[in-house]
């Protein structure tokens, strides 16, 4: 096969691959986010996901302490409306000081 072949069934590069998404919206969506375990930084988390989801309910966290106890792994289970929404709300948690990790 020629290294510039598209292989069958393969999206070509202008068949807008990049602006579908696999996920129906709305849909329930969680996301994992890691940092030191501190004072404050669970209510950071709620208070960003309250700004993109109103109807967030705090008490669906999930939390998990890591082994030794100084990391804390939180997941957020958010209202999903859009891409563009989980792609804000990625990039605010991802930019939030307290936070290490957002998958």
């Amino acid at each position: 096969m020629n290294a510039s072949a598209t292989p069958p069934g393969s999206p070509t590069p202008d068949s807008g691959s990049r602006t579908e998404s696999l996920i129906e919206y709305p849909c329930q969506f969680p996301i994992k986010v890691m940092g030191a375990r501190v004072d404050g930084f669970v209510a950071a988390l709620t208070h960003i996901a309250h700004q993109f989801d109103p109807a967030f309910e705090a008490d669906t966290l999930e939390l998990r302490e890591s082994k030794g106890g100084k990391y804390l792994g939180v997941t957020l289970t958010v209202t999903a409306t859009s891409r563009a929404q989980l792609d804000e709300l990625y990039r605010t948690l991802s930019s939030h000081p307290m936070v290490k990790v957002v998958l």
